[in-house]
């Protein structure tokens, strides 16, 4: 009798976190501190296309989007330099069960949709094995009184600004990634409904051994 009345207890445990609502995530402090060198992280920067299934610890993660495009100073300026101070380059992460927007200074994943989407990102099918894609997206709202070139221009050298602070992230970490430009633009767009152009999406993950 008392097996059963455990195993209902764990069974009722189980269904109430499953059944826990999806909901924005407060990340934990960045490390800021100490690991791998700058040159040393330049010599170790390559192109992985191969992902394991194991998740990235949320501390890592939280890390990771700091290094990628986070707030550096007291005047919440980043780590990444954009044009015009516009901060205009969004960075979504789609995850194996939401999808959300990084908010730099509130250091924080804003819930934006849930399940996985991750094969609506890249065009390649490696892409949604990684645990992590990073999706960049050029927001018009931020880039108001700007011609349709300079959108266009300043849309993609900032967005690849952000990519290579994660590519040297990955190097120091011991992570894989890669950039990729063919994406399926229309399904993020759809998916997300920003007002503007998503650039380029940069799968994370662990090797694959």
């Amino acid at each position: 009798m008392k097996k059963l009345v455990l195993s209902i207890m764990i069974c009722i445990f189980a269904c109430s976190i499953i059944a826990q609502p999806a909901q924005d995530i407060r990340l934990p402090q960045p490390k800021k501190e100490g690991g791998m060198s700058l040159m040393e992280a330049l010599a170790a920067r390559k192109t992985g296309r191969s992902f394991s299934n194991r998740q990235i610890p949320m501390m890592q993660l939280s890390s990771l989007l700091w290094a990628a495009t986070g707030v550096n100073r007291d005047d919440g300026k980043l780590t990444v330099p954009t044009a015009r101070n516009a901060q205009q380059i969004d960075t979504y992460v789609y995850t194996a069960t939401n999808v959300y927007l990084y908010m730099p200074k509130e250091n924080m994943l804003k819930l934006v949709a849930e399940g996985d989407h991750r094969s609506d990102v890249g065009r390649q099918p490696f892409a949604a094995e990684a645990p992590v894609i990073l999706v960049y997206v050029a927001n018009y709202d931020k880039m108001q009184g700007w011609d349709e070139e300079s959108r266009a221009f300043y849309g993609a050298t900032d967005c690849g600004n952000i990519g290579q602070n994660v590519y040297l992230f990955c190097a120091a970490n011991g992570l894989s990634t890669v950039e990729l430009g063919s994406i399926q633009r229309d399904k993020i767009k759809e998916l997300l409904g920003f007002n503007g152009r998503a650039q380029l999406a940069q799968p994370v993950g662990f090797p694959k051994e």
